[in-house]
């Protein structure tokens, strides 16, 4: 029975990371069909931590399941009276989406999924609005594209994306952390200030936060995603790379 488990395990974690790289939106729409257990890597992995995160169990999120993030999923079983195994189940997933549901009020089922187009750069759609993410680049940065294409075209609000992931419009640091925070770099929305205490210091390869103690901004695989510029202000991906002057800059380690 333990190695019929290990196998499926294996198999569905597989299948859910291909999905994902295929779709990157697709994992997150399904989190939850395959049980999550130890040696489980991936997207769903993430946000699984993410979501035991909000929910006031801190854990590292990296995307493998490992002894932190067992012990984690056994204290949110052991809270919701589930048996207490360290193994997140399809039933499991369900009672945790419930939980999210209830205290962040919405939680993305199904978010658009972002086109793939060649080379290592972004480009933008035709729409004018959305970006297309580049197939050489990491997933992460994939990750943080698709994440900020739910959000642009919204109107900036002061403070918006701070209380809740999920809002009605956007401020600059709020835009900034709801990216890395799809990205899985992220557990919570940071002030713009704030950023400084976040990653590497210094501009990435693929993905470099520009931050100072009134605004901040990102610049993902060459598109600016910025709530000022043209266009309107409000989340927003922008071709023109502004003048970096007057801000630090820092990134993750790796991209």
């Amino acid at each position: 029975m333990k190695k019929q488990l290990r196998a499926r395990v294996r198999t569905g974690t597989g299948v859910a990371v291909a999905a994902f790289l295929a779709l990157p939106a697709a994992a997150f729409a399904h989190f939850g069909d395959h049980t999550l257990a130890t040696g489980s890597t991936g997207h769903d992995v993430k946000v699984l931590q993410s979501w035991l995160t909000h929910m006031g169990f801190t854990t590292s999120i990296d995307g493998s399941f490992g002894r932190n993030t067992r012990w984690n999923v056994r204290r949110f079983e052991q809270a919701k009276g589930l048996r207490v195994n360290g193994v997140l189940s399809p039933a499991d997933a369900r009672v945790m989406r419930g939980a999210m549901a209830a205290h962040y009020s919405y939680v993305p089922d199904s978010p658009p999924a972002t086109a793939v187009g060649p080379g290592a750069k972004a480009t933008m759609s035709s729409d004018g609005l959305h970006a297309v993410a580049p197939a050489e680049a990491p997933q992460q940065v994939k990750d943080a594209i698709t994440a900020a294409n739910r959000i642009v075209g919204r109107p900036y609000k002061y403070g918006g994306g701070h209380a809740k992931w999920e809002d009605s419009g956007y401020d600059c640091s709020g835009t900034v952390s709801y990216a890395l925070h799809g990205a899985g770099l992220l557990s919570r929305a940071l002030s713009s200030g704030e950023f400084g205490s976040w990653g590497v210091s210094g501009n990435g390869s693929w993905l470099t936060v520009y931050y100072n103690g009134g605004h901040a901004y990102a610049v993902i695989a060459g598109l600016r995603l910025d709530t000022s510029g043209s266009g309107g202000s409000g989340p927003r991906w922008h071709t023109d790379i502004r003048s970096g002057s007057g801000y630090s800059t820092t990134h993750w380690r790796g991209l």
